[in-house]
């Protein structure tokens, strides 16, 4: 059984048991809080499939935050004009919060 879940306008395949690293939830998340999302656009239960629109009524997916901030890798972002002698380098590491997915919930 697996769902495809819209978490923060991604979308992400949902397994029970499985961790999921999505963008960060926000301070008021903290380590060990239950958290569910409602809206999920496809469920699979042994091959029967629904696929909703725009989504599956009554099903949810429960998570538990298992890190409220994750760091990514980080990002390098180079600027250069060739022949001008300008340069720019910046970079960035993107926060993710890491997540459990406890159970997938149906009606």
């Amino acid at each position: 059984m697996y769902a495809i879940v819209e978490i923060k306008g991604q979308q992400f395949k949902a397994e029970e048991g499985k961790f999921l690293y999505v963008h960060h939830l926000g301070d008021e998340v903290k380590e060990g809080d239950a958290i569910s999302f409602d809206k999920v656009l496809l469920l699979d239960v042994d091959g029967n499939v629904q696929v909703g629109a725009p989504s599956v009524e009554g099903v949810k997916v429960e998570c538990e935050v298992m890190l409220p901030l994750v760091k990514g890798d980080k990002v390098i972002v180079f600027k250069k004009k060739r022949r001008k002698g300008y340069r720019r380098l910046n970079g960035h590491r993107q926060q993710f919060s890491k997540v459990m997915i406890k159970k997938i919930v149906t009606a």
